[in-house]
């Protein structure tokens, strides 16, 4: 692809902030998005500009919180205001929990599936008219190898969420196809350095039902120390940052529809192989192979 732009969703930390700047080195446009850009992440903001400065990439901060429409509305028309488009997004934003099923509440969990699920359709709502009207566009999603692999208790709202969010993705891609846009689904493995998303990790309020569990006391910290044990050298989550940037400047149309980044082999990539010889399969049967592509059918 020649010059892109792009944005980036929960640009602070992690793979998102890495995202950002393997991109801008890759010579596309970037905004980097997140909330309170003016107030406690104006630190963050500051960091990325001189990067920029010293690697004479194009990276600029725009507020978006995508827990509001109007933010992702906002955050949309500026962008298009500077620069005329927008041509790929990318869904990062995302907010892990940790803790016992049982001890969140309703609420709790929904405000889970909030972050990580309804934040994305407030983007798309904002994003995919402008990519409609030009008939072109990449909408590239951060999924989790939760959604198809193995991974440890204590992770049920934020894998639901994530599950969640990849069969929106799936859905969609078939939705989008006839309006050119493609989907490509980034699904990362488990990674146990290189961000914050454990120590940020959020916790259910219930702590008496949370320490009613205490016969499973220590098993993330056994997990957490068998993961350490099982990744190589090489496993840092700037790789799937890369996967992103090749997927992006891949031709229009040629680029996978899931790319996973897994240095642990939790049986993502076997489920995968699996799990998408099926989708593919399944329509040519009921007649809508058409759709596993984008098109300029709408065009016509």
């Amino acid at each position: 692809m020649s010059k892109a732009i792009i944005l980036v969703t929960g640009a602070g930390t992690g793979i998102g902030h890495l995202s950002v700047k393997a991109l801008a080195l890759a010579g596309h446009t970037v905004y980097a998005s997140m909330r309170d850009i003016h107030g406690r992440n104006a630190a963050k903001v500051r960091e990325l500009r001189d990067w920029a400065f010293a690697h004479g990439a194009d990276v600029r901060a725009v507020e978006l919180d995508v827990l509001s429409q109007a933010s992702a509305d906002a955050a949309v028309a500026a962008i298009m205001a500077e620069r005329g488009r927008l041509d790929v997004v990318v869904h990062n934003a995302g907010h892990l929990v940790i803790g016992p099923t049982e001890a969140y509440t309703a609420e709790e969990i929904s405000k889970v599936f909030d972050t990580n699920v309804l934040g994305t359709q407030r983007v798309n709502k904002a994003v995919l008219p402008v990519m409609r009207a030009r008939k072109q566009g990449l909408v590239l999603w951060v999924s989790s190898s939760t959604t198809r692999g193995g991974f440890p208790p204590f992770l049920g709202p934020y894998a639901g969420a994530k599950a969640a969010m990849d069969s929106i993705a799936v859905t969609m891609a078939y939705e989008l196809a006839r309006f050119n846009i493609e989907t490509s689904i980034v699904v990362p493995g488990a990674f146990t350095a290189g961000t914050d998303h454990f120590a940020n990790a959020g916790k259910p309020a219930d702590q008496a039902t949370s320490a009613a569990y205490a016969v499973y006391d220590g098993l993330m910290d056994q997990v957490g120390a068998r993961l350490t044990e099982l990744m190589p050298p090489e496993a840092d989550p700037a790789a799937v940052a890369a996967d992103i940037a090749r997927i992006v400047g891949l031709p229009h149309g040629t680029r996978p529809f899931r790319s996973i980044t897994d240095f642990v082999d939790d049986g993502v990539t076997a489920v995968t192989e699996v799990a998408e010889r099926v989708r593919v399969e399944f329509a040519e049967r009921i007649g809508i192979a058409d759709l596993l592509r984008p098109s300029g059918a709408a065009m016509d």
